[in-house]
């Protein structure tokens, strides 16, 4: 990342002149200097010569960042939307395209697949060439990819551009837009956004993800089922993916804004990749971080994925399976917008992660106990809004914690490792939990699969408790960025203004 053009070196300019100007008014020599600066400074200016009060450094903040956060939330949502669409209507998607539901279910699949390898080279792309190339390189992956997706399934479309390996072919560019996507809202928020809005920042934009989840699951369902037109659910999903590649290409004109609003913007000049994975692995904080909310995140996508399967069993019907799915999202974002609020104002980044951490570790616990019972539906809704408002709280708090405790490491660096992480130890969980399943002899309530999910999701809920107690007793850390800007408690207090 290069610096903002005219900004350092003028800045230290400036204040030198400032400094030089106030001894020699000491010395009784400055009167040149008084009638130069009276033609320059305002009256604020002044007044801090004449009270001996060191001058703030001055930042500066664009409304336009505003549009750069709505195209990035509407990115990733619609990314989202076209990465569970057809989970919600496997069933009707293996019907239509005369395949199985096993093939089905890697249109899902290959967006964890696929991210672990890309991942590395998005870091990389991120901090090297900047915000703009990889949110417009997402964007043009995440259009082509809806397109191709809804060419393929079109009967009137010559026979060698329909099938399901273009339908494949297309939902693969869109999983390699993902981790572009994913990757930026601590970017963003970090170049664009200043110190009091940062946290706000990466919530709106990390919390679009989940939103596009809970409209995929809704939409659906309510397409495929009431019209029984796949190709037309496709194409309603390719329309956010057009407009957000339109104001993606035409309205991000720059990664950095002309004037930086703090200063680590200020001197963004993070270090060089390899190095910088150098100094994460290195880096005990974020190595306690990397695994206990890696862990965490592994738990609640093994715990989003097997919901279904695990509340069948004791007679609970799908319906209530994607209300309890619906909750978990909704009370997730509300839970995310307060304590990205809160953090905003406090920066307690590391009290608000364990907090959130303990809180869903627990709520995971009670959820291990009241799904295993019958007729609880109330139990097992609260629960799983517990575990979403807690749970996706953490998130954009703890990609914030990542940046705090690895600075100068490159924004993407930071988060996309533990990104990389989370989908690992997800597909990890996935395959142990499936493992520990066994038949059931006699279970008259099922409406599916007769399976004892009871081992699995006890030891779901102690890994996710274990990680939780690691991190509340081991992670300790100083908040790096917060003190090379000097926004904590004992350094300055910046200006800042608004263009």
């Amino acid at each position: 990342m290069g610096e903002h053009p005219g900004t350092c070196s003028d800045g230290v300019r400036l204040m030198s002149e400032t400094r030089a100007g106030t001894d020699q008014d000491e010395d009784g020599d400055g009167d040149d200097n008084d009638d130069n600066d009276d033609d320059h400074k305002d009256d604020e200016d002044r007044r801090r010569d004449e009270e001996g009060v060191p001058h703030a450094p001055q930042f500066q903040v664009f409304r336009r960042r505003w549009f750069v956060l709505s195209v990035l939330c509407l990115l990733n949502c619609s990314n989202a939307m076209l990465w569970l669409s057809f989970a919600p209507v496997a069933d009707q998607t293996a019907q239509y395209l005369r395949v199985s539901v096993d093939q089905v279910n890697w249109l899902s699949i290959v967006y964890m697949v696929v991210a672990i390898p890309v991942s590395f080279m998005t870091t990389w792309m991120l901090d090297t060439w900047g915000l703009r190339v990889s949110l417009v390189l997402g964007s043009w992956l995440n259009m082509v990819g809806g397109i191709l997706r809804y060419i393929s399934i079109l009967k009137p479309v010559p026979a060698v551009m329909w099938g399901f390996p273009v339908l494949m072919f297309g939902q693969t560019l869109c999983a390699l837009a993902q981790p572009l996507v994913i990757f930026s809202p601590t970017k963003l928020a970090a170049l664009w956004f200043p110190v009091h809005q940062r946290a706000t920042a990466n919530m709106l934009a990390s919390m679009a993800n989940p939103v596009g989840l809970l409209c995929a699951n809704i939409l659906s369902p309510l397409i495929v089922e009431s019209t029984n037109n796949l190709p037309l659910m496709l194409g309603i999903y390719a329309v956010p993916a057009a407009v957000a590649c339109l104001l993606a290409t035409l309205g991000i004109q720059r990664s950095v804004p002309p004037s930086p609003p703090s200063a680590s913007a200020e001197t963004s000049t993070s270090e060089p990749f390899f190095q910088g994975m150098k100094l994460l692995l290195r880096n005990r904080p974020y190595m306690i971080l990397l695994l206990c909310f890696g862990g965490g995140t592994g738990a609640f996508t093994a715990f989003s994925t097997l919901l279904e399967q695990i509340l069948c069993v004791k007679g609970y019907t799908d319906d209530f399976a994607g209300l309890c799915g619906a909750l978990f999202i909704f009370c997730g974002v509300l839970g995310a917008a307060i304590v990205g609020l809160c953090v905003d104002r406090t920066k307690q980044f590391t009290e608000a992660t364990k907090v959130n951490m303990s809180l869903s570790a627990l709520a995971l616990t009670a959820f291990a106990v009241v799904s295993q019972m019958q007729d609880q539906r109330v139990a097992v809704a609260t629960v799983c809004s517990l575990l979403g408002f807690f749970g996706f709280a953490v998130y954009p708090i703890a990609m914030e914690l990542s940046v705090e405790c690895s600075y100068p490491v490159g924004e993407a660096s930071s988060s996309g490792l533990i990104f990389v992480s989370g989908q690992v130890q997800s597909i990890i969980y996935t395959m142990v939990l499936q493992a520990l399943t066994q038949e059931l002899a006699d279970s008259p309530f099922s409406t599916c699969e007769a399976l004892s999910w009871r081992v699995p999701v006890l030891v779901m809920a102690g890994l996710c408790s274990l990680g939780s107690c690691c991190f509340l007793l081991l992670f300790r850390t100083d908040y790096r960025r917060l003190r090379a800007e000097g926004t904590n408690e004992q350094g300055p207090q910046y200006g800042l203004l608004t263009a």
